[in-house]
């Protein structure tokens, strides 16, 4: 059984990035850790949701569900959620080395559905990805940015053949 992490009242309004808003996933659904001192940060993992941005939210928030990722991008105008602390590890990846040094970053959307990849999307993403990277001293590129599909293990294929890895790049490094 986890325990509750005795930290979340006192940083539940804040945020790592300021723009976003604060959504709690359920202290089921992460370990409290204090990142990056006791696990370095050295990588961004983009997925998409599968799931409308509300419905997201209420999967991270749920206790039972034992997954939960740091933010979450809106499709139609940008606006990002955070429902895991930084120095926390999400549990978004399906594999715990990858959990403990990296920052998660959910979109909504399918993968199979290119229309939900909008500019307002791209760019809000972008911006948040580019933050991370200084904050954390992650280099800009598609060694440390990557898809979920390229973690170790993982049977994912997200973001999806749909996601312009390239417009990415370009403004995660124009941010």
């Amino acid at each position: 059984m986890l325990l509750p992490d005795p930290r979340a009242d006192a940083r539940s309004a804040s945020v790592d990035y300021p723009p976003a808003d604060w959504q709690p996933a359920s202290t089921s659904n992460y370990t409290a850790s204090e990142r990056p001192d006791s696990y370095a940060i050295d990588r961004v993992i983009i997925h998409v949701t599968q799931e409308t941005y509300a419905n997201a939210l209420a999967i991270f928030a749920n206790p039972e569900k034992q997954v939960s990722v740091h933010y979450l991008v809106r499709s139609a105008d940008g606006h990002i959620a955070q429902c895991v602390h930084e120095a926390d590890i999400a549990w978004h990846a399906g594999n715990w080395d990858y959990n403990t040094r990296s920052i998660g970053i959910e979109h909504e959307g399918w993968v199979d559905q290119p229309a939900y990849f909008t500019d307002a999307l791209y760019t809000q993403s972008a911006k948040l990805t580019a933050a991370i990277c200084t904050k954390y001293g992650i280099p800009k590129d598609r060694e440390h940015i990557i898809g979920h599909y390229q973690v170790p293990g993982t049977d994912h294929t997200d973001p999806g053949p749909n996601w312009d890895w390239v417009r990415y790049m370009r403004l995660v490094n124009f941010a």
